[in-house]
């Protein structure tokens, strides 16, 4: 039986609770937007220390890009263009959809359940 974990997207839900994929995540689901570094660190749930301990392995690999300066300030987005994103974003679509036919299953034996 699927038990969904408390505000867990999909893909923190099979891939993990690491920095990295709450970034990936956050970014994900917020993909219109561009955001700070701060910002995506409160918004992914994880300090700035840690956004700075993994920001680097991001950025080599393309994972976001700076989208817009201002003064000293950068605003980030999701690299849509990347190989690797396009990836997750579909390996997030199949997880989601794959929960939703699990969770549609048992809702349907429960009817059945109570109906018999």
């Amino acid at each position: 039986m699927y038990k969904e974990g408390e505000n867990n997207s999909v893909l923190i839900e099979y891939l993990g609770d690491h920095p990295i994929i709450r970034v990936i995540d956050f970014l994900i689901e917020n993909r219109l937007f561009d955001y700070s570094k701060k910002q995506i660190a409160e918004n992914a749930g994880i300090g700035k220390v840690t956004l700075f301990k993994y920001w680097e392995r991001l950025e080599e690999i393309g994972i976001v890009k700076v989208t817009r300066k201002f003064g000293k300030t950068k605003l980030y987005k999701l690299n849509e263009g990347n190989e690797v994103v396009k990836r997750l974003i579909e390996l997030e679509l199949a997880l989601a959809d794959m929960i939703s036919e699990i969770i549609a299953k048992e809702e349907k034996t429960k009817v059945e359940k109570e109906d018999s």
